[in-house]
């Protein structure tokens, strides 16, 4: 994580206009990584479009967390098995 981009948490709820009681929920569901340094929080810039995401699934759709969670865990099933049916594809060719 040290080489990635990082934005401050304080930028983030701003930006998106957002509590950051929010965001903590996220990471404390291991949603994303919130990374402390020298008393600021930050996130990495690659997290943005899954906030993005989870932000639209929490407030537009009314998700709890707990489903929030289910949803985050299935998609990353999805884009795991996506991920290996093009390199079964790619090795079969």
């Amino acid at each position: 994580m040290e080489n990635e981009r990082m934005i401050s948490l304080e930028t983030v709820c701003t930006h998106y206009n957002i509590e950051y009681s929010f965001v903590h929920s996220l990471g404390d569901y291991g949603l994303i990584q919130i990374i402390k340094k020298d008393e600021q929080e930050f996130i990495a810039q690659d997290c943005l479009s899954e906030i993005e995401l989870l932000m639209h699934l929490h407030y537009d759709l009314e998700i709890n967390f707990e489903g929030i969670d289910a949803i985050s865990h299935l998609l990353g099933r999805v884009r795991e098995m996506q991920r290996e049916l093009v390199r079964l594809r790619n090795s079969s060719q």
